[in-house]
């Protein structure tokens, strides 16, 4: 089982390289190849919806045929993606280049099933330590994705970025190689076989299994909405240069996965909710430090606080998730969670692109202060909701 992990660790590097790469470079792109200025960030924003719209297809696809031929099978396919991103360049087609981000989003959707594929090769007490191990994976994706964003920006007959998303396809064949390798004890669910566990609407009446999937809305939405922002208000607005701009989108990955070498020892020592309460506080400061102006270590420090927060809500909130459900469930809570999550993250990334461009950086800061206020209530209901279930029977709350 430990074999699984260090598999899915390098797979999940591999997929942030790419999606790194389109990141830093998509909206920049954007801005050459859009018809208007509004739409300069579609193109990162279509790889959220992207993820949105093939979460149900890759769950299906596992529950069908196996975590490990699914992710293999999709790990093969992720190299059109790049490919079309270098046509789209070379023939200088904006929505063609958009079609190609939004492959890189179907690819991203079945990345959300490693830390699935890593929590089920554990026993349940380890899931959290797994889940952070192969986070950890992105790491090298975040050192890998701006470098090669910046190495190979260099025309390659003419074509800017050529040679990177060429480069981003031989990767994304290595991670179909490697995921042949898993082995995932797994019960394979057959076409008519009956369905068992809750449905849909007692999932959703299920405390915990809301708030955890609250939890990854606002972590999600939150990286989404700012992230696709700061490309175009650094680069384009601000007038920071390429590699200026890369080193802050570098930064924020690697905030976003460093803290996964601590943050499972930190839900073992000081428990999954205040873990919680640590990530909204880690956001609120991201606003905070941002709205101070437009400096380079404005944005820098802005976007290592968002990825510090992004990552305590996520681990924190997917280890809610996976003590939510039974293992009859695992599919069907999977895939109502994921699919919740990245289509409210792929509508906050479309809208990104629209606020950034016609009404400035801060707005983009003070639009995201709502879904800290949303998550801040939800967990002390959920805290107010615990202590009365504690409660003893026939005790009134004072």
């Amino acid at each position: 089982m430990h074999t699984n992990l260090v598999l899915l660790l390098l797979a999940q590097s591999i997929v942030t390289a790419g999606t790194v790469l389109v990141i830093a470079v998509g909206g920049i792109i954007g801005v050459t190849l859009a018809p208007a200025p509004w739409l300069a960030t579609l193109p990162p924003s279509l790889m959220v919806v992207g993820t949105a719209l093939a979460i149900m297809p890759a769950t299906w696809l596992s529950r069908r045929l196996g975590r490990r031929r699914a992710l293999a099978s999709a790990g093969f396919a992720s190299a059109c993606g790049p490919l079309l991103a270098a046509l789209a360049l070379a023939l200088d087609s904006f929505w063609l280049f958009c079609a190609a981000t939004t492959l890189f989003g179907v690819q991203l959707a079945f990345a959300q099933q490693y830390r699935f594929a890593a929590a089920e090769s554990v026993d349940e007490s380890a899931a959290a330590r797994a889940i952070a191990f192969v986070l950890v994976g992105s790491i090298g994706g975040a050192l890998v994705g701006p470098a090669i964003a910046s190495s190979l920006a260099i025309p390659i007959w003419d074509v800017p970025w050529l040679g990177a998303f060429l480069a981003v396809a031989c990767l994304n064949l290595s991670a179909g190689v490697l995921l042949l390798g898993l082995r995932v004890q797994e019960a394979v669910v057959l076409p008519g076989a009956s369905s068992e566990g809750r449905t849909v609407s007692q999932l959703l009446g299920s405390p915990r299994f809301l708030i955890a999937m609250l939890t990854g809305l606002v972590a999600q939405g939150m990286m989404a909405f700012i992230m696709t922002a700061t490309p175009v208000s650094m680069h384009v607005i601000d007038g920071h240069d390429l590699a200026s701009t890369a080193s802050v989108i570098r930064a924020h990955v690697l905030a976003m996965y460093l803290p996964s070498l601590v943050s499972a020892l930190l839900v073992g020592w000081l428990g999954v909710r205040l873990l919680l309460w640590i990530g909204v506080l880690a956001l609120a400061a991201t606003l905070v430090v941002g709205l101070q102006g437009h400096a380079w270590l404005h944005y820098w420090w802005a976007l290592v606080l968002l990825g510090v927060g992004w990552n305590f809500l996520f681990v924190g909130g997917t280890s809610l998730l996976v003590a939510s459900y039974a293992p009859e469930e695992k599919f069907r809570a999977q895939a109502l969670n994921d699919f919740t999550v990245f289509t409210c993250s792929a509508l906050a990334s479309l809208l990104a692109g629209s606020v950034v461009t016609q009404v400035g950086w801060s707005a983009v800061l003070w639009g995201a202060s709502p879904f800290l206020v949303l998550i801040a209530l939800a967990l002390v209901w959920l805290a107010v909701r615990d202590r009365a279930d504690d409660q003893p029977t026939g005790q009134v709350a004072g």
